[in-house]
């Protein structure tokens, strides 16, 4: 990967390619699960809530397969063997490969082969009739056995008492000079045990992700899946190619995703939402039939009927009522907004509590910020704050008050009074209209 970071956490869809393998083995009902890694990588395992052990030094996949079984206690039942760098292996292949192994009737080993592309640097199958005899690892195979196009996924189901008493006699003397795993295969074929192929459909589906470029294509193929699941659970994407989504999320029936939107984290989206183009959402929660246009809202919860955008930016602790409305260039932080607020068009409310069915004019903005500290803005209900007026926090604005345009607010405003000018002076309450 020519990278810091270590292949394995490498970012596809939101999550690093470990997690998918892990994920699909835990779906098949796998119990302990130990990775078997280097010193580097063991710090950073932890938030998997795996077991790790260090191969130190990697001598091979044989060798990492001893140093795992050396961790564990001995028991009766079946050990599975895969690679971290393979996010497309979904719990079906794990399911199979599980399945094939049969010790009461000397099946002792599952493993999954494909049908490959030649050239390939992949380990080829070697049958004997239709028995698999051997895996022969590409540096060491002769002529004939690299036109096999039948190559070894790297992907077992091992009997695990079968699995210890063949382990131990692996040998380095090949190629690499290293403990090969693919040996077991001929030693178990010795022992009179039989082996099981277990074909993959798809042969890109247990391809490894060791480039850049391989990360690209399984990000990709990843997308869609991710894309045509909720497609068919009744939401319409309309472009899945420039559509990103990423596991987990959560999108209710007949919404729509427009291009060129991205939706991630624990996002929730209600029923009937519309969404894009050109939108950013990142643990975002929907409530049913709202429309985010062209905007980013992250770590925000909107309510019914809730319009956002377009060029809106909701970012971090906002909680928004029912048809509440945000237009263009409008930024939100930290703040909460009753039923009915409208702030239609470039303002910043930051750290504000604003009342049902408030309107907030053109360039308004929250001031809460006093080069240390963080303050709150409060505006009650009904009230009418007029375009480019600065509210200094700490400050209150009662129900039902004004102000008037261009006003700089320092202190409280009572209810129903109007404040106009700089600083801001009370002008009285608005008199009712005589009839």
């Amino acid at each position: 990967m020519k990278s810091a970071q270590p292949k394995v956490l490498h970012d596809l869809c939101g999550r690093p390619m470990l997690w998918y393998v892990l994920e699909a083995l835990r779906a098949t009902g796998v119990e302990e699960i130990v990775v078997v890694a280097n010193e580097e990588l063991e710090p950073q395992l932890q938030p998997f809530g795996v077991r790790c052990v260090i191969q130190t030094p990697p001598r091979g996949t044989g060798h990492a397969v001893q140093v795992a079984l050396a961790a564990l206690e001995p028991h009766e039942g079946t050990v599975v063997v895969a690679y971290g760098d393979m996010p497309l292996v979904d719990a079906t292949i794990f399911e199979d490969v599980q399945a094939a192994v049969d010790a009461d009737a000397g099946t002792a080993l599952g493993l999954v082969t494909a049908r490959m592309p030649l050239p390939s640097n992949f380990g080829r199958v070697v049958r004997h009739g239709s028995t698999i005899a051997k895996i022969v690892e590409f540096r060491d195979a002769t002529t004939a056995e690299r036109a096999i196009d039948e190559m070894n996924a790297g992907i077992y189901a091992f009997d695990e008492r079968a699995l210890r008493s063949v382990i131990g006699r692996l040998s380095d003397r090949n190629v690499q000079g290293e403990l090969y795993l693919t040996d077991t295969v001929e030693l178990l074929v010795e022992d009179s045990y039989r082996v099981v192929g277990v074909h993959a459909v798809d042969y890109r589906l247990v391809l490894g992700v060791n480039d850049r470029v391989e990360l690209s294509t399984a990000r990709a193929t990843m997308n869609e899946r991710l894309c045509h699941a909720h497609m068919r659970e009744g939401v319409t994407i309309v472009d899945p190619a420039t559509t990103y989504l990423e596991p987990g999320i959560v999108i209710g029936a007949d919404s729509i995703i427009a291009p060129n939107t991205s939706i991630g984290g624990d996002s929730v989206l209600g029923l009937r939402t519309r969404v894009g183009p050109n939108c950013r959402l990142y643990n975002a929660r929907l409530d049913d039939d709202v429309r985010v246009t062209e905007s980013v809202v992250l770590d925000t919860a909107i309510g019914a009927r809730g319009r956002v955008g377009p060029f809106a930016q909701l970012r971090g602790g906002n909680v928004l009522g029912p048809d509440v409305h945000i237009g263009d260039f409008v930024e939100l932080k930290n703040s909460r907004l009753a039923a009915g607020v409208k702030a239609n068009h470039h303002s910043y409310l930051g750290d504000a509590t604003i009342g049902e069915n408030t309107n907030i004019g053109a360039g308004t903005i929250t001031c809460n910020f006093d080069g240390v500290h963080k303050h709150p803005t409060t505006i009650g209900r009904d009230a009418f704050i007029g375009s480019n007026s600065s509210l200094v926090a700490p400050v209150t604005i009662g129900d039902g008050a004004q102000t008037g345009a261009g006003t700089v607010v320092i202190r409280d405003v009572p209810p129903g009074d109007r404040v106009v000018g700089n600083p801001a002076r009370s002008i009285g309450a608005k008199k009712a209209a005589s009839t």
